[in-house]
């Protein structure tokens, strides 16, 4: 089982992968940088290549780089749009160095203009985005061995569908991987969507809030997602229960098996074929030894469904 949580990142790579095994993960997901903007720390070359030996050795991964929350590609203003662009573009440049790494982020809010076209500017953003770093990555980075392909997987988050969010619906999620990939095969330039791989993160509580009944219905809420998105595309589930009641739009995460969606759909989860291969990433309120118990706990629900 691909089971870990959220982590700091400010020891670095190795520390993390550490602090990881110590807690009886083997996944892990950190910031990328403050979750509420600023620069990122320079990159240890050395840090990097310890822990790429320490998680080969210790089967480590995949890692799950989370954007800054302060990142919203649907912003109004400009310059809004000009951060989100320009941090993505700073990550996405620098998870090359952990090869196979996956990228998420919360797509962004319209802020009233509208969910169609807060999906154009998402989609706007991450052409803008993937294009002007696989250029980079084609002149500044070969010295250290990249492709002209990403290897980092970019994931849009399901979200709760508070405020303007979106990404609130399956719908939503599969109309912006639509309009960006076809975007790319109309072009006559590179890259095409070969060239990068865009997923989805689930989150359990976002899509409780959302209106999705994973507890009564989990199956039926698979079936969609497959219909809609396809299941090809979902490459990672963020673990978490929710305090609040079905459809509630409000995205306040609570401990596993001590809120609303409550630990028998837990169990269910976990153990679904069409979810217990992919890696499990835990987001709840908690501090490093709730961390160790959760993990402990979820792997005491596999094979007990």
């Amino acid at each position: 089982m691909k089971v870990g949580c959220h982590l700091s990142s400010a020891g670095g790579y190795l520390a993390m992968a550490q602090t990881a095994e110590s807690i009886g993960a083997n996944v892990f997901q950190f910031f990328t940088r403050n979750p509420r903007g600023g620069a990122a720390k320079p990159i240890d070359r050395n840090d990097v290549a310890a822990f790429l030996d320490y998680a080969a050795e210790k089967g480590i991964g995949p890692i799950l780089a989370h954007a800054p929350y302060t990142l919203n590609a649907a912003g109004a203003e400009p310059r809004v749009r000009e951060f989100a662009e320009e941090v993505m573009i700073d990550d996405l440049k620098r998870l090359e160095l952990t090869p196979g790494a996956m990228y998420n982020f919360h797509p962004g809010s319209h802020v009233g203009q509208g969910a169609e076209e807060g999906i154009r500017l998402i989609s706007n953003h991450l052409q803008r985005v993937v294009r002007r770093v696989l250029g980079d990555l084609s002149s500044e980075h070969r010295s250290i061995g990249a492709s002209e392909h990403l290897s980092t997987v970019v994931l849009l988050e399901t979200m709760a569908g508070k405020g303007s969010e979106c990404g609130r619906s399956f719908e939503e999620i599969r109309a912006i991987i639509d309009q960006t990939e076809s975007a790319f095969r109309r072009s006559t330039f590179n890259p095409q969507p070969s060239t990068f791989s865009l997923g989805v993160c689930l989150d359990t509580c976002h899509i409780w809030d959302g209106g999705y009944d994973i507890v009564n219905d989990l199956d039926g809420v698979l079936e969609e997602f497959d219909r809609v998105v396809g299941l090809g595309r979902l490459k990672a589930i963020h673990l978490n229960d929710s305090m609040n009641v079905l459809g509630a739009h409000k995205d306040r995460h609570e401990k596993i098996g001590k809120g609303k969606i409550g630990l028998e759909a837990f169990r269910r989860i976990v153990n679904h074929p069409k979810l217990r291969d992919l890696p499990f990433y835990l987001e709840t309120p908690c501090d490093l030894q709730g961390y160790k118990e959760e993990i402990a706990l979820c792997k005491s629900l596999r094979g007990n469904s």
